[in-house]
């Protein structure tokens, strides 16, 4: 019997293709001046996470808070981290921030839901990105 289990496998596997968006990117051509900096849309759902990240770390630290309270934040962090997941990173500066603020999630060891993946892998379907509702974070349908 082996010694890694399914969870872990997954982690190893949502890190492997983190890194392999990297590596794909560093052997691509330099890209167009635009194309360098992440997009408006990718810029807003990092902002969006880190902002609900902050009001669920509040919501655990408050003395007053109920269950309520913060299971509904945790909700909210894990709706706006899935939309980073799911965002389709077409464009070079896309994917380096994506890839990099991803990596930082996952280096805390947060980035480990079956969900991320799918959200992840799903983002990389390039027949999928006009399926991409940004103001929904969220796409038009399951594969």
């Amino acid at each position: 019997m082996s010694g890694i289990s399914r969870r872990a496998l997954l982690l190893s596997s949502g890190s492997a293709v983190i890194a392999s968006t990297i590596a794909a990117t560093a052997h691509a051509g330099e890209p167009r001046r635009r194309d360098r900096e992440p997009s408006r849309d990718l810029r807003a759902l990092i902002k969006a996470h880190k902002a609900t990240y902050a009001a669920f770390g509040n919501a655990i630290q408050e003395r007053d808070g109920s269950n309520r309270e913060h299971d509904r934040a945790s909700r909210a962090e894990e709706r706006a981290l899935l939309a980073v997941c799911a965002y389709p990173a077409v464009r070079e500066g896309d994917r380096r921030a994506k890839a990099r603020y991803l990596l930082r999630i996952e280096g805390r060891g947060e980035l480990d839901l079956a969900e991320h993946m799918q959200a992840l892998l799903g983002s990389t379907n390039v027949e999928r990105v006009g399926d991409w509702l940004p103001h929904r974070g969220t796409w038009t349908s399951v594969p």
